[in-house]
């Protein structure tokens, strides 16, 4: 799931060429109106604090509320935003220099405190951050794991002095300046603390950050979190005075909003929307690469899938190219492999035989491995997933011999909170967006014994050895090697079946222009304008 981290929305496959550039559209579609909110759908978040969110739509509000240390170029490779410079010779000893002029929405200085009280707040297991997995890597994160943490503080987070502080690691990792542009990294203001490491009653209501957008008033939960200008920020001014967020729990009505232009964008074309899609919409009707994954995840902790024999065996039952001819009416590219073919040291098909539709093999082992009777699929009814869910069904059935049901539970937030208690659902629907341009990103948090986002149990020592090396690697390429045998871990074990790669596939209305969805799912605020 930045889903990049946890996708609530079905994601549409990345375009065969590679080489196809974020579209942006209409230069001209009248005159800019620096003044005016344009209004953008998500679903409900699950959590605004940045050291908690790990799905889309919480990450797209927070990318308007807060300035990341880097971000990423055309080639996926990171540069300074908030940071003036990220800087290691060992890369296990990192130097991290801020930009000065910096403030918080609420007039606070930004300063090397706050990132090392957010991060450590992160990091401190009984705060029970989802994004807690991404300060591992610094040294003494284990002090603060368990019920009774020996520490409270990271041991590897120094302050310099108020615009520099050091991270060291516990082992060398080659793309730590990568992954700091992700969500968890944004700093805190002393406000958001009402004592040292415990986080203020009602900060989440109503973030403060440093970014280039302020609150507006508080988070109307299932209804919307608007945000507007920040005129103190330093950095790349938006066009636009203020965003509007519009919680939606089914996507075809935020469709129906773009069409009469009582919505300005919305991220994901609804399935049963693409055929007509460049029709209603003309110019307005967009295509651009994304780095999404979709999968169906078993909990393989629970008996009846806890054999790979009967989780190959239902991946073998899918038809991956019929699902995507008639529901995604072949916009979709079918996947066979775990990570995306965004990220360097992508290959093709690492499943193998299990990628493959052979329904005749899929039964014979489905039954010699004692597979269950009866499947359930779960999935998040507020992000358009009905229909590939019923026809993936509809093929277990015809395939396998079994009973198949498809359960939605009303948001993906839900999903995700019966999935961390350990309810049983099935087999359950997961998308991933990169956190950051990495393999690593692709199997860290999904699969390694304590993942953030591992919701289905899985672990593999030996999958987690060649994960902790790969990121220990002194090069990116020594690096590769390693995760690509990690992969190869996955592709005997099966904890999830891979169906399709991402391609953005979005639309506006006619009241704005230049307007952007990147490989994280998120729409360029900073580059979107309105039209009077």
């Amino acid at each position: 799931m930045r889903v990049r981290r946890l996708a609530a929305w079905t994601a549409l496959p990345l375009a065969v060429t590679l080489g196809l550039v974020a579209c942006g559209s209409g230069g001209d579609g009248g005159k800019s109106d620096p003044n005016a909110a344009v209004r953008i759908e998500i679903a409900e978040p699950q959590h605004l604090v940045p050291t908690n969110t790990n799905e889309t739509s919480g990450s797209q509000v927070l990318a308007a509320l807060f300035s990341p240390l880097v971000d990423y170029d055309e080639a996926n490779k990171p540069y300074e935003v908030a940071a003036q410079s990220v800087t290691s010779s060992d890369n296990k000893v990192w130097t991290i220099k801020l930009k000065p002029g910096y403030t918080f929405h609420n007039g606070e200085q930004v300063t090397a405190d706050n990132y090392i009280d957010a991060w450590n707040y992160g990091a401190y297991a009984p705060n029970g951050q989802n994004s807690s997995y991404f300060f591992e890597k610094i040294a003494g994160y284990e002090d603060l794991q368990g019920e009774k943490p020996k520490a409270k503080t990271l041991s590897g987070l120094k302050k310099v002095d108020d615009l520099t502080f050091t991270v060291t690691l516990s082992q060398p990792y080659v793309d730590f300046k990568s992954m700091l542009g992700y969500t968890a990294f944004y700093p805190l203001p002393k406000a958001a603390f009402s004592a040292p490491g415990v986080l203020a009653e009602g900060y989440e209501q109503a973030p403060i950050g440093q970014g280039p957008f302020k609150m507006k008033g508080t988070w109307q939960h299932d209804a919307k979190v608007e945000v507007e200008k920040y005129d103190a920020f330093p950095g790349q001014q938006p066009k636009v005075h203020g965003v509007q967020f519009r919680i939606y729990q089914q996507p075809t009505a935020a469709y129906a909003d773009v069409l009469s232009d009582n919505l300005d964008v919305i991220k994901e074309i609804p399935t049963e929307n693409l055929s007509t899609a460049p029709s209603d919409l003309g110019d307005r009707f967009q295509q651009s690469p994304a780095s999404s994954l979709q999968v169906l995840a078993f909990p393989t902790f629970q008996k009846e899938f806890s054999k790979p024999e009967v989780r190959k065996a239902i991946s073998m039952a899918i038809d991956r190219e019929e699902i995507t001819k008639s529901i995604f009416k072949g916009s979709q590219q079918p996947a066979r492999s775990f990570v995306s073919p965004v990220v360097a040291g992508y290959r093709e098909d690492t499943i193998g035989a299990a990628g493959e539709f052979n329904p005749a093999k899929a039964k014979a082992m489905y039954e010699a491995a004692g597979g269950p009777k009866k499947i359930e699929l779960s999935y998040n009814g507020d992000g358009g997933h009905k229909d590939w869910i019923d026809a993936t069904c509809n093929q277990l059935k015809a395939n396998l011999g079994v009973e198949c049901v498809g359960t939605a539970e009303p948001k993906f937030a839900d999903l995700l909170t019966k999935l961390k208690q350990k309810q049983s659902v099935g087999l359950f629907r997961m998308g991933w967006v990169m956190d950051y341009p990495s393999m690593e990103n692709y199997l860290g948090p999904l699969y390694s014994t304590n993942g953030s986002s591992n919701y289905y149990g899985y672990s593999n020592p030996q999958f987690d050895k060649l994960l902790a090396e790969g990121a220990s690697a002194p090069t990116q390429d020594e690096a590769i090697k390693k995760y690509q045998a990690a992969e190869d871990v996955l592709a005997q074990d099966m904890p999830v079946i891979p169906l399709r790669y991402g391609q953005n596939n979005f639309g506006h209305s006619t009241k704005v222009k230049n307007v952007e969805v990147d490989l994280f799912d998120r729409v360029n605020l900073l580059k979107i304008e309105a039209v009077k």
